[in-house]
């Protein structure tokens, strides 16, 4: 098969020809028709992931159908149109068994603890607990781009932040996780507070429901900005981009017993932020991590979509061949652009 592969970090991936995957007795084999080219991606070139062994195929937003299967599998075969959650469980730590597949203790992840979605085919583990069905309704290129930002971003809001209607609710940092957070927490009847430096995705944001908008490149003091906005503070806080700032900034504009979630990745020089603890304590703050979403959940968020309150096929922004996904993986650093980028060509 076809596949993106990079044999050292930070060193330009290459398309190659390699050994088209088998399908594990739990497992499936899947024809990939689309997969996002997201951050966690370029956290893997990097070099940021212990479980990444050289040399590697990444790519862990996927989308597609069903071309072998594994002996001990059950509920899948041949044909099915499948999407995966970009952490899957063993289902058998005491974890799984609680149902938090998106914490087992021995979990695996396309693109990450093994090769990924970068390429013709991918092979997915304990298929009969990981794989969610997809409608016939949606189309491989939505489909992918829920796989990482958009489930991530529904655990976080509804799961994790509780979020109720007529509640606040600031995200900091507005790429394909703040942007899908945005229009999961309008679609549930919050008010959403959008913050970047970007004029064009904090646009994007209003257009997707926030009721106001924060441009840190312009506002010294973006916590008291959204502090004000809300006339007290955000009842939940999200950073969704993973950065020392924003993450500060998400704890200090909450207002008491507000709810802060981690959901953007905080690695390597980023990896232990700075946190106003003294008024996590006199406001009673919660502190929650964001991480994944099991497949057993996908069914609420799927009927959200089919009842129209949930449009993530907005959140497209560009759909590209594997060829340019190498470019597009080197550069995300850079957040050029807004919106997902789906590579929908093999």
């Amino acid at each position: 098969m076809k596949a993106v592969v990079y044999e050292a970090f930070s060193a330009p991936p290459k398309i190659m020809t390699v050994p088209d995957p088998t399908p594990e007795p739990h497992g499936v084999v899947v024809k990939v028709m689309a997969t996002g080219v997201c951050r966690s991606d370029w956290h893997g070139w990097v070099g940021h992931d212990t479980d990444i062994q050289l040399p590697h195929v990444p790519g862990h937003e996927l989308a597609g159908i069903v071309e072998a299967v594994g002996r001990d599998v059950t509920k899948w075969k041949v044909g099915d149109r499948v999407t995966v959650p970009f952490v899957g469980g063993c289902g058998a730590c005491p974890e799984c068994h609680s149902g938090n597949h998106q914490v087992c203790d021995r979990q695996f992840q396309p693109g990450f603890t093994h090769w990924g979605s970068f390429a013709q085919y991918v092979g997915l583990h304990q298929a009969d607990i990981n794989l969610v069905g997809l409608p016939e309704s949606m189309d491989f290129t939505t489909a992918a781009s829920l796989g990482c930002r958009f489930v991530t971003s529904f655990r976080a809001v509804i799961d994790q932040g509780k979020t109720s209607a007529g509640q606040w609710v600031a995200v900091h940092g507005c790429g394909g996780v703040g942007l899908s957070a945005i229009m999961i927490a309008n679609a549930v009847g919050a008010n959403v507070v959008a913050v970047d430096i970007s004029e064009d995705k904090l646009a994007l944001a209003r257009a997707l429901g926030a009721v106001a908008t924060v441009n840190a490149s312009e506002v010294g003091q973006v916590a008291e900005a959204v502090i004000e906005i809300t006339r007290g503070g955000a009842h939940v806080s999200l950073d969704a981009l993973g950065h020392p700032t924003t993450c500060f900034n998400s704890i200090a504009n909450l207002r008491k017993r507000g709810k802060h979630v981690q959901v953007g990745l905080m690695l390597a020089e980023n990896s232990t932020p700075a946190i106003p603890m003294s008024r996590v304590i006199a406001n009673e703050l919660e502190i929650l991590g964001s991480h994944g979403m099991q497949a057993h959940r996908y069914d609420a968020m799927l009927e959200m979509m089919r009842s129209g309150k949930l449009a993530p096929e907005k959140l497209i922004g560009r759909t590209i061949t594997l060829e340019q996904s190498i470019d597009a993986l080197m550069s995300m650093d850079r957040f050029e652009g807004t919106g997902v980028t789906v590579v929908t060509e093999f």
